[in-house]
């Protein structure tokens, strides 16, 4: 059976070259892909409204004839495209904006079932940004059904998806179980093989609500297992590094702080000693707010790992950040006689090949660097203690690469991205968690303003004017869409017309994602020197940039970014002695866009922003495979389904202990996410 699972989707009738192409878009490859390829939402068809009976501001479903389709264009770089549709009632303008291809999928006379968001203006009925299908006989009957509504593209359509489902499910006389019956019994869930089917083809809502209950279940329950089962093999039977308690060194080093540890980094600097004197393998997650000191910490740690005849590594995700790292470092240490190295690109080549070499036979006692620092030819003598700073910029694998340059080194991971409580618990179920809240004193407040774009003129008068006065200021461009060339276009356009305008007589310069590294390095430099004063930047300058002068940052179309974001963004400025000022523009007139924003002059704390971003936005910009190396989830949502969350880890907390349980899973965990998980089954 799981081989039948396994078998490309070419194998299905219907599916050829263009077709296999198209699904593959979606992430679909395999007949598992396909059937765990959920619907996004469902049509109760037994509901259609009547075009008449439509309420503005309600989501609706209706159905009718296409009267008539028109194109237009409103302005460069924006078509609309317009599909007028009646039934026995009334008309409806369904309205969508630059996605011209909907235009060929349509023609007068069809018959359409469409799903939006209803509104009314200037005396018509409308929908932006359409869900729909094209009728044909053939599928009246699901008009009175609840029919399922998948993520598509151009050219996979609804009823072609529908149709492939169908014929995968009726070849199936079942499917194979993924949860222990024990565990299935105890949660009252389903077996696999109905939740499958009632997920794609309901009769009704109560046997689609078990079938999903069960299967993001499942799926979180997996998960779980996997982290708990990597916590389990990192923290029993590896014999870590013993390191002893702290003398002279780590207490000269911690004495020439020029300031009191805060509450919260003594706590954590405890747990992090705590952790390092025991003789497993410390596995350790630090979130620390933007400016809360995690560097110190690091740093004092890494003495630890020195003191002890062992070698320290930072790796962290920027050139510019690396240096800074290095700086402060040194900075502290100077007085000590500890060789800090800094494992650069910029090194020539003769110079990196020293360092290396000196890196290998253990001259060198603490090294920070970028990726370079996990390339093959870079050894160490006996690493004590591996740190990465910013680690939803690395993922497991360049993690874990790193702590394989030696035999069970202690790891500190850093963040400065406040994860919600929730979300901590499924991406870093690996880790034990310390957290930093309060900042240094004597920092001042940010002070953040929302404006309207009328207030445009004012606000760049205020930012020449802070220049003038020796200040440095951000411009962050708005992020448009998923798309890095049009952010950069939109980049480009808006430096150019800073640099031309107001600001033509300030040193300005451009930072984004389509620059080239050594391009994006030599900017950052000049910013962080002072010979650019105002840099217009997409959020390529989101983490790892400290330029004290810089006091001032203007987000454009700040309702384009969510709170976390803003906040990583924020924390760009305040870093030195001048009052820092962040202004936020938007166009926006929407209401929950407005007091979405409001947060952000409210409050300056990191983890309340992220838990409202979480109730606002979703899961989505926290759980991402390319951020954290776990399988995404294609059914659960974090926020939504933090009861069956708490259930799954319990249940998983209870599995992996179970030596006939945890054979069980660690087989289902190879066949449904193999790539994730198999490195730490299989050791």
């Amino acid at each position: 059976m799981e081989m039948l699972l396994n078998q490309k989707i070419q194998t299905l009738k219907g599916v050829g070259s263009a077709k296999s192409l198209a699904l593959a878009k979606l992430n679909i490859f395999t007949i598992n892909d396909l059937i765990t390829h959920y619907p996004r939402r469902y049509e109760d068809r037994s509901v259609i409204k009547k075009i008449t009976n439509m309420v503005a501001g309600n989501l609706e479903t209706i159905s009718g004839a296409i009267i008539n389709i028109t194109e237009s264009n409103i302005r460069r770089g924006l078509k609309l495209v317009k599909v007028t549709v009646g039934d026995e009632t009334g008309f409806i303008q369904l309205v969508w904006f630059n996605q011209p291809f909907i235009k060929k999928q349509l023609s007068i006379g069809k018959k359409i079932i469409a799903t939006g968001k209803v509104s009314y203006s200037y005396g018509q009925l409308a929908m932006n940004n359409v869900e729909y299908e094209v009728l044909d006989e053939q599928e009246a009957n699901h008009r009175n059904k609840i029919v399922p509504v998948y993520a598509t593209n151009e050219v996979i359509t609804q009823k072609f998806l529908r149709q492939l489902v169908n014929e995968v499910l009726g070849r199936f006389l079942f499917l194979e179980e993924t949860i222990p019956k024990g565990v299935l019994e105890e949660y009252q869930l389903i077996s696999r093989e109905q939740a499958i089917r009632n997920i794609h083809f309901p009769d009704n809502n109560n046997d689609l609500a078990k079938a999903r209950e069960r299967l993001v279940f499942e799926e979180l329950y997996l998960i779980q297992c996997g982290l708990a089962i990597m916590k389990i093999k990192n923290k029993t039977g590896n014999l870590g590094i013993k390191h002893l308690l702290n003398s002279t060194l780590s207490k000269a080093v911690y004495d020439r702080i020029p300031f009191e540890l805060t509450k919260d980094q003594k706590q954590v600097l405890r747990e992090i000693t705590f952790d390092m004197e025991r003789n497993l393998p410390m596995q350790r997650l630090l979130q620390g707010d933007v400016g809360s000191g995690k560097t110190i910490i690091a740093t004092l740690a890494l003495v630890k790992t020195v003191e002890n005849g062992y070698q320290g590594a930072l790796m962290v995700p920027t050139e510019i950040l690396a240096e800074q790292h290095y700086q402060t470092i040194t900075n502290l240490l100077l007085p000590f006689d500890i060789n800090v190295v800094l494992l650069s690109g910029k090194l020539t080549k003769k110079n990196r090949e020293k360092m290396i070499e000196e890196i290998k036979s253990g001259e060198v006692n603490i090294v920070v660097g970028t990726h370079a620092l996990i390339q093959e030819d870079v050894e160490f003598k006996s690493i004590g203690l591996v740190i990465t700073d910013e680690q939803h910029r690395f993922g497991v694998q360049q993690r874990t690469l790193l702590q394989e340059k030696g035999h069970m080194p202690d790891v500190l991971v850093m963040t400065a991205t406040p994860i919600p409580r929730t979300m901590t618990l499924t991406v870093y179920g690996d880790l034990d968690i310390s957290v930093i809240k309060e900042l240094p004193p004597g920092r001042k407040p940010i002070r953040t303003f929302i404006r309207q774009l009328d207030k445009r003129p004012q606000i760049y008068q205020f930012v020449l004017e802070q220049i003038k006065k020796g200040r440095q200021a951000y411009v962050v461009c708005p992020l448009i869409e998923v798309s890095e060339n049009i952010d950069t276009q939109a980049a480009t356009e808006l430096f150019e017309e800073l640099k031309t305008g107001i600001f033509k007589e300030v040193a300005c310069g451009l930072i984004h994602g389509k620059l080239g590294k050594k391009d994006k390095e030599k900017v950052m430099s000049d910013f962080y020197s002072g010979a650019v004063k105002l840099l217009v930047a997409t959020t390529v300058i989101e983490v790892g940039v400290n330029v004290p002068n810089a006091s001032i940052m203007v987000i454009e179309g700040a309702e384009r970014f969510g709170l976390a974001q803003l906040h990583q963004l924020r924390g760009r400025i305040g870093r030195g002695e001048y009052q820092s000022y962040c202004i936020l523009l938007t166009e926006s007139k929407n209401q929950n866009t407005k007091e979405r924003l409001l947060v952000m002059e409210k409050t300056q704390d990191g983890f309340i922003l992220a838990e409202e971003d979480l109730k606002l936005r979703g899961p989505g910009q926290f759980f991402g495979s390319r951020q954290h190396g776990l399988p995404d989830l294609k059914i659960a949502d974090i926020l939504g389904d933090l009861d069956i969350l708490l259930q799954a880890r319990k249940a998983a907390l209870k599995t992996v202990v179970d030596k006939n349980l945890l054979q069980f899973v660690e087989q289902v965990l190879l066949l449904q996410y193999h790539e994730h998980f198999k490195d730490i089954i299989n050791n």
